[in-house]
């Protein structure tokens, strides 16, 4: 067995395309009515269909999962972010942990949190 992808729903996928191409340099792979498969094996899904199947409503901010990303040049990820998305919601803004990696942790458009860190 085999881990293929990690979905996460959004409420306007032209929106959530952009943003995790102008982010993290993601590209669509395959765009299928409402399912849009990007390079890493990121999915994103219309929320309107993750409803209709799974029978319940979205929580965003939900805080049970993130997305982790690694980016050697943090700090210019950082203000790339303010620059391109200045009404993002941080959870924290760039910090320093106490073993030397520095990471930023905030959600993207739809609730879903990520977290970009220094490699370790």
């Amino acid at each position: 067995m085999k881990l293929k992808n990690v979905l996460i729903v959004v409420k306007d996928i032209e929106k959530a395309k952009k943003f995790y191409h102008d982010l993290f340099g993601l590209d669509v792979v395959l765009d299928q009515e409402g399912n849009v498969i990007l390079t890493e094996g990121l999915v994103l899904q219309d929320e309107a269909i993750w409803k209709k199947y799974l029978g319940k409503e979205v929580v965003p901010k939900n805080n049970s999962c993130e997305l982790y990303f690694e980016e050697k040049e943090i700090e210019d990820f950082a203000e790339k972010l303010e620059k391109q998305y200045p009404e993002i919601c941080y959870v924290n803004r760039l910090i320093t942990h106490s073993w030397g990696q520095k990471v930023i942790r905030f959600y993207d458009l739809n609730g879903n949190l990520i977290e970009v860190g220094t490699p370790v």
